[in-house]
């Protein structure tokens, strides 16, 4: 857009616009489809504006019964405006040939190619990850599975599926229509989740977003840190998942280890792990009809692969490990995309139960602090042993890896008494233990504890269970062989 329109829009929405400007607005409208669909997006994010601002002055002034010759004044414009608008309304929906938006990257997304222009149809993708870039530069990166038609440059509809968007200053008022309700910008960063029964949330990263649904009442300002849930009863606040949602930065990344062949690497990998003797369970969520429980399916660190995610307290996945046996040696290895890190815990797995009488029942969790705990019922830590609350804890916190998959392991082994944490196939660790009961396996959860204080706030795309202590190097090679980074 020029800068004389521009002007022309600022002065029509200020009330300072001459008979002169009105009549060069108008002609430009009858005249100019691009001009007719910019405005129409700076009306509605000027109505939505001016519902937040409850304290505008021409507000207050028709509490009081007065109206002032400016509200008067924008009002006629508005009628006049509104007359060019209807002339122009058919070229207004179907807009120039000029794409609202191009496809700059994919990721295990097909029927979408680099620089194709998407104007006004409806697109799908079952798998993987596309990025695009609206013509103001706005970039959004959308996760399957997805249902989404941009309706303008400025307007797109999410009918399903997971965006996240980075809008610079020019591309200020990007709207994002849900089933629920608008997500309108106001030069930010933030994420939409739209499930698959039409619920949507919003997630605001950093800068501020206006949340407009019938549900809502009046619109709502979001600002950085913050998240809804928009809904006909009412908006619901929620806890911020940054995670949830591949940021723009992070797609580069995830493009170069596709490219490189670490998708076949992984299940190499996964094949290895399911010849080892001592593997006791490889959980990949491809299936979930053997993991009962309250999650969602989502999609993992590969397109089309499955992950299980958790949100609420009382999230969780049910397992059967071991069959109640014991083991002199435990491996437990993850990965995850971890949404949320804070108090009280997160839990990655925890067996049923906490009692004196049964020794050695396995809780593996990241500690509000962001390390990792491996707690064994009945176990001590040696006198002068690193730990806190009489539990081995790792040094390293994975907060600097929130927003990303990150591979955690732990290895314990009673028959010295050593308990070793490894963070994306590094050592972090070793805390050694005067008592070290063998580890006790059996009905165990992903996600929320019977105690009701903890829950797991993300994704976990692999679990691997294993009786036996995995070296330094094996777990090195696990991690460089399942990263879906380059």
């Amino acid at each position: 857009m020029n800068g004389s329109l521009e002007r022309l829009f600022h002065s029509y929405l200020d009330g300072t616009l001459s008979r002169e400007g009105l009549a060069e607005l108008n002609s430009a409208l009858e005249t100019n489809p691009e001009a007719r669909r910019e405005f129409a997006e700076w009306l509605d994010l000027d109505a939505s504006l001016g519902a937040i601002a409850k304290g505008r002055a021409a507000e207050v002034e028709a509490v009081a019964g007065r109206v002032s010759p400016a509200a008067t004044w924008k009002a006629a414009l508005a009628l006049a405006a509104s007359v060019a608008l209807a002339a122009g309304a058919l070229w207004f929906w179907q807009g120039s040939t000029r794409a609202f938006a191009l496809v700059k990257a994919s990721t295990g997304a097909t029927g979408l190619s680099p620089d194709e222009g998407l104007r006004g149809e409806t697109r799908e993708i079952a798998e993987g990850t596309v990025k695009l870039r609206t013509r103001r530069g706005a970039e959004v990166v959308i996760e399957a599975p997805a249902v989404f038609r941009f309706e303008s440059p400025q307007r797109l509809r999410l009918v399903k599926g997971r965006l996240a968007a980075d809008v610079p200053p020019p591309a200020k008022g990007f709207t994002v229509v849900t089933p629920d309700g608008d997500a309108i910008d106001l030069g930010t960063r933030f994420g939409i989740d739209v499930n698959e029964n039409g619920g949507s949330e919003i997630h605001v990263f950093e800068g501020e977003v206006v949340a407009r649904a019938p549900g809502l009442g009046d619109p709502r300002s979001l600002r950085g840190g913050e998240a809804l849930a928009m809904s006909e009863g009412g908006g619901d606040a929620r806890e911020l998942r940054s995670a949830a949602f591949i940021q723009p930065d992070e797609l580069p990344s995830l493009r170069a280890a596709l490219a490189a062949g670490q998708e076949t690497r992984s299940a190499a990998a996964a094949e290895s792990l399911r010849s080892d003797p001592a593997l006791v369970s490889l959980i990949t969520f491809e299936d979930d009809a053997d993991h009962p429980g309250v999650y969602r399916l989502v999609q993992g660190r590969w397109p089309g692969s499955c992950a299980a995610e958790f949100v609420e307290v009382g999230d969780h996945l049910r397992l059967t490990l071991g069959e109640g046996r014991d083991f002199a040696q435990l491996t437990l290895a993850a990965w995850v995309r971890l949404d949320r890190l804070g108090a009280p815990y997160q839990s990655l797995l925890h067996t049923d139960g906490w009692s004196e009488d049964n020794p050695g029942q396995v809780h593996w969790m990241i500690n509000g602090d962001a390390t990792m705990r491996l707690a064994l019922r009945g176990n001590t830590l040696l006198p002068g042993a690193a730990g806190r609350h009489g539990f081995p804890d790792s040094l390293t916190p994975v907060l600097p890896e929130q927003g990303r998959w990150v591979h955690l392991t732990v290895v314990y082994d009673s028959t010295v008494g050593t308990v070793r944490f490894h963070l994306n196939g590094r050592f972090d660790s070793e805390v050694r233990q005067q008592v070290a009961h063998p580890a006790r396996l059996g009905p165990a959860q992903i996600g929320n504890w019977d105690k009701q204080d903890r829950k797991l706030s993300g994704r976990i795309d692999e679990l691997a269970v294993i009786g036996r202590a995995l070296s330094d190097a094996e777990i090195q090679e696990l991690h460089e062989a399942g990263t879906p980074y380059r």
